[in-house]
C-alpha cells in the first residue's frame, strides 16, 4: 500500500468514525457483541477553533466478555487537550508558512483563545473568556511525532507511483546541538519531481552514506535496475557508490557546480593576462580574458552534440590562457554531456538544489531538531509533504515552474485527489 493509498484509507477512517450512530456503538469493538449497556461517561474541555469546548464522552459496557469502552469522534485525539483540526494546523502551519515553532505556537494561541494577536486583527472584539497556553515545545512535538509516522511510511511508500529511469541528487548542511554538522542527502525523479524518503549522513564523501540512501529509496519504491543517469554536484562517495554497485548508470555532472569550480581557474587566467600591465589596461585585459574563456566554457557545456562540444575543447585548448582549464573540461567532457544522449532523455543538467528551498525555510540551521534523529523525521516529513503540494500557477520573475498547478504525485500519473500529506501521515 502506497502512502496515497494509506492517506486514503485514513481519509475514509474518519469519514466512517463521524457517521457512527448510537446504535452502532452499541456493538462492543472487542468482541462484536451487541449485548451492551451504557456504564458512565466523562466530559472532556479541547481546545478547537470555535475556542474550548466541553465534549460528554459516553462509554459502554460489554456483558458478553465484561469490557468497557468509550466512543471515539473524528473530531478528538485521544489524550490530548486539543482537537484534531488544531494538529493538523500546527503542522501544516509550520510546514507550508515556513515559520518558527514559536509563531505558529503564537498564532494558534491567538487564534484559539482570541488573544494576543488576536486582539490586533481585532480590536472591537472582547479577549476570550479562558486563556490557551499552547507552547512552541508542544507544537514541536506534535512534528516529531508526524516525523516518526513518515519514518514508519517509508516502506512502500512510492510503490507504483512513477517509473523513475533518471535521478538528481544533491545535499544539505546543517548544524544540531553543540556544533555538530550533519547532511541530509536527498534523491528525486528528474521528470516528475518526485522525492524519495531523504537520509541524514555524517559526510557525503562516504560511499556508505550513498548506499544508505539509495537503499531507502529501493525500500521506498524505487526499481534500481531500471534507472539509467544520475546528476550531482561531483561527490566522491557517490561516484564510489555507482562505479561499484550501479556501475551501468551514468554519472552527469551538475553544470552550476562545475562553473563555481572553475572560478578560481578563471581567476587565474584573467590575472596572468594582466601581468606587468598598468592599472587601467591590467583591468581591461582581465575583462576580455575572462570573457573569451567564458565564451569558449559556453560552447562546450551548453553545446547541442558531442561534435560542437569537442569543436569548442580544442578551440579552448588552442587559447593561450585556456590550457589549464581544458585539462578540468576534458577530464569531466563525457559526464558533462550525458544528458544529450537519447537514452538519457529528460535527464537534469543541475543538482535539485532549487528543492532545498522551502526546506531551509523550515530548518533554521538545523537548531529546532538539535539531534540526526529528529532532523531526519522532520526531513521525511518534508519531502511527504512536497509531493502531495502542487507547484503554484504563476511564475516569479526570476522563477517558473516546469508543472505549475500540479503536485509530483500528479505528474507521475496518480494524483491524490482530496488525499492531503496530513491525511497521509495519519493525522
Amino acid at each position: 500500500m502506497n502512502i496515497i493509498e494509506r492517506g486514503r484509507a485514513q481519509l475514509q477512517s474518519l469519514f466512517a468514525l463521524s457517521k457512527r450512530t448510537v446504535w452502532d456503538w452499541r456493538r462492543c469493538p472487542k468482541c462484536g457483541g451487541s449485548h451492551t449497556c451504557c456504564w458512565g461517561g466523562y466530559n472532556r474541555h479541547p481546545w478547537t477553533f470555535e475556542g474550548r469546548e466541553e465534549v460528554r464522552v459516553q462509554r459502554h459496557k460489554c456483558h458478553d466478555c465484561a469490557g468497557t469502552y468509550s466512543e471515539q469522534s473524528a473530531l478528538l485525539v485521544r489524550g490530548s487537550w486539543y482537537g484534531r483540526e488544531v494538529h493538523r494546523c500546527a503542522v501544516d502551519h509550520w510546514q507550508h508558512g515556513g515559520t518558527s515553532l514559536r509563531r505558529t505556537a503564537e498564532f494558534l494561541r491567538s487564534w484559539l483563545g482570541r488573544q494576543e494577536r488576536w486582539l490586533l486583527w481585532r480590536p472591537l472584539a472582547a479577549e476570550g473568556s479562558e486563556h490557551c497556553y499552547l507552547s512552541a515545545s508542544t507544537v514541536h512535538r506534535w512534528l516529531d511525532r508526524a516525523g516518526k509516522r513518515a519514518q514508519e511510511s517509508v516502506d512502500g511508500q512510492l510503490t507504483g507511483i512513477g517509473h523513475t529511469q533518471v535521478l538528481g541528487t544533491d545535499g544539505l548542511w546543517a548544524r544540531l546541538k553543540g556544533k555538530a554538522q550533519r547532511v541530509v542527502l536527498l534523491v528525486t525523479d528528474s521528470v516528475t519531481g518526485l522525492l524519495y524518503p531523504p537520509v541524514v549522513a555524517q559526510d557525503e564523501t562516504s560511499e556508505s552514506s550513498w548506499q544508505r540512501l539509495f537503499a531507502r529509496a529501493q525500500q521506498a519504491g524505487l526499481g534500481l535496475k531500471a534507472v539509467r543517469g544520475v546528476t550531482s554536484d561531483g561527490a566522491q562517495g557517490l561516484h564510489a557508490y555507482l562505479r561499484r554497485h550501479l556501475a551501468w548508470v551514468q554519472h552527469q555532472r551538475c553544470v552550476w557546480h562545475l562553473w563555481r569550480n572553475l572560478g578560481g581557474p578563471l581567476s587565474r587566467a584573467a590575472s596572468q593576462a594582466a601581468a606587468g600591465l598598468a592599472a587601467e589596461a591590467a583591468e581591461q585585459a582581465r575583462k576580455q580574458a575572462r570573457q573569451e574563456l567564458t565564451a569558449l566554457i559556453h560552447k562546450i557545456v551548453d553545446a547541442k552534440s558531442y561534435a560542437q562540444a569537442e569543436v569548442a575543447l580544442a578551440a579552448l585548448q588552442g587559447h593561450p590562457l585556456g590550457t589549464a582549464i581544458a585539462t578540468i573540461l576534458n577530464e569531466q567532457f563525457d559526464r558533462v554531456l550525458v544528458h544529450l544522449l537519447d537514452y538519457y532523455q529528460g535527464l537534469q543538467r543541475v543538482t535539485p538544489e532549487w528543492y532545498w528551498r522551502d526546506f531551509r525555510l523550515r530548518l533554521s540551521r538545523g537548531r529546532n531538531h538539535r539531534s540526526d534523529q529528529r532532523l531526519e523525521r522532520a526531513a521525511l516529513l518534508w519531502a511527504i509533504y512536497h509531493n502531495f503540494e502542487p507547484a503554484q500557477w504563476r511564475s516569479e520573475r526570476k522563477r517558473h515552474y516546469r508543472h505549475p498547478g500540479q503536485s509530483a504525485h500528479q505528474v507521475a500519473g496518480v494524483p491524490p485527489g482530496q488525499v492531503s500529506y496530513l491525511d497521509a501521515l495519519g493525522l
